[in-house]
């Protein structure tokens, strides 16, 4: 381990040597975000590059035969994905290494009967998923994507459709009919001022247009889970391309990391590895698909019930033996509203990853996990910083503690600081991906 002196805690910069590695890491997160603008394109996009390193697909219909070294993942909900791979050891032995985070984020989705005709637009009826900044969406160029189902046979199958350029906008009132919006702030009422705009006339037009963009029959189309997105592309910014501006950053970038660093395990140990990308936690996680359901006490379970070498009380003993890395952003300090942050506690961008902590359990860090996690940042050469909410403010949560609480495992939750979180184009730090990854790695053992 290197020594204390050669610890960085919050330098902006990196040697020389890494800054192209961590350019390339921060670019392929870019290419991520761009092929992951809903939920279930990012689940698609995780399953192409397991398959592509040799992961197969296992149906939670079939019963689960494990045997040391399966690399395997399960889809569940079109947008949850548990990826693992089976240690030498029985997991009562071996224990498992979790990293989870989640593939929504906040955004506008679209309403079941959705089109909408007044004054002479056309507009789209939309719901608000999430903690949105609302403001954010305003006057921005907006695609459709997501899911749309279909009859098949005597069922039902499920399309991904993605129009890929600029269809909506949600266009904000002039000044000059709102003269007071500067001083007095921007007010917007959800039902009545985020509706898009997306074309002139009167006739319904969306499923027409999706229809086309699959290449189906307009009847065929029986449903749709559907959302707005900006149509810009993630890309590195900053004057010395130290910054990442993207949609999704929360949490694409900890499924990224996530992702990356299981694929860079290639070499077994006694442990089974784990990674595990929820649905739903930007609205709670209570679904099917959500941290507060049974996905991963469903596939952890049916890794050691149907592990070549089953033990006594397999699970209890393989949760005892485990650690869970809850991975979702973090606040880093904002130089205009630095009074928003508990002074002790002001992670900055570059400055790696951030151990989150609250006494009140909105996150699940405790001392002795708090401990694990900073030692295995101390192995990948950086020291972790710390957030803790400001005592007079209401802290967020994450799937962390409803994890823990599910599984009875160990966990810590940590995340790569950024600004701009919720809003429709957030921004986070280049030197921080490579960061991430190198820690999940050495966290998943």
């Amino acid at each position: 381990m290197a020594t204390d002196d050669a610890l960085p805690t919050t330098d902006l910069r990196e040697p020389a040597a890494d800054r192209a590695a961590s350019l390339a890491a921060a670019r392929d997160l870019c290419a991520f975000i761009d092929r992951s603008p809903t939920p279930y394109h990012a689940v698609a996009e995780v399953a192409a590059r397991l398959a592509a390193a040799g992961f197969t697909e296992q149906d939670e219909r079939d019963a689960f035969r494990i045997e040391p070294g399966d690399r395997r993942f399960v889809r569940r909900g079109g947008g949850t994905i548990v990826a693992f791979v089976v240690g030498a050891e029985s997991p009562a032995t071996g224990g498992f290494r979790v990293i989870g985070a989640h593939t929504d984020s906040p955004n506008l989705r679209v309403k079941p009967n959705a089109d909408v005709s007044k004054s002479g637009w056309q507009q789209l009826g939309v719901e608000v998923y999430g903690g949105v900044l609302l403001s954010t969406w305003l006057d921005r160029d907006l695609s459709l994507a997501g899911r749309v189902f279909l009859r098949a046979g005597g069922g039902v199958k499920a399309r991904l459709v993605d129009l890929g350029r600029a269809v909506a906008r949600v266009p904000n009132v002039a000044i000059h009919l709102n003269r007071g919006v500067n001083k007095d702030g921007l007010v917007l009422n959800e039902q009545r001022h985020l509706a898009p705009v997306v074309g002139l006339g009167k006739e319904p037009v969306l499923r027409g247009v999706l229809a086309r963009a699959i290449d189906v029959e307009e009847d065929a189309i029986l449903g749709f889970d559907l959302c707005l997105y900006d149509v810009q592309k993630a890309t590195i910014g900053g004057l010395e391309d130290e910054l990442v501006f993207a949609s999704r950053l929360d949490n694409l970038a900890s499924c990224h990391a996530a992702t990356t660093a299981l694929l860079a395990r290639t070499s077994p140990g006694p442990e089974t590895r784990v990674v595990v990308l929820y649905d739903h936690e930007e609205v709670g996680s209570r679904s099917a698909a959500g941290a507060a359901g049974s996905v991963l006490r469903d596939v952890l379970g049916r890794i050691v019930d149907g592990h070549a070498d089953r033990q006594a009380q397999a699970l209890p003993r393989a949760m005892a033996r485990s650690l869970l890395v809850s991975a979702d952003m973090a606040h880093a300090i904002h130089p205009n509203y630095a009074d928003r942050h508990e002074p002790q506690h002001a992670p900055q961008l570059n400055g790696g990853l951030v151990i989150k902590s609250n006494a009140n359990q909105s996150y699940a860090t405790d001392g002795e996990t708090a401990a694990r996690f900073e030692a295995i940042c101390q192995d990948a050469g950086f020291r972790p910083q710390r957030f803790v909410v400001r005592t007079d403010l209401p802290c967020g949560s994450t799937i962390g503690p409803i994890t823990a609480a599910q599984l009875g495992i160990p966990t810590v939750d940590v995340g790569a600081p950024m600004l701009s979180m919720h809003s429709c184009r957030e921004l986070a730090g280049v030197t921080d991906v490579a960061r991430s990854i190198e820690a999940f790695s050495r966290a998943l053992g």
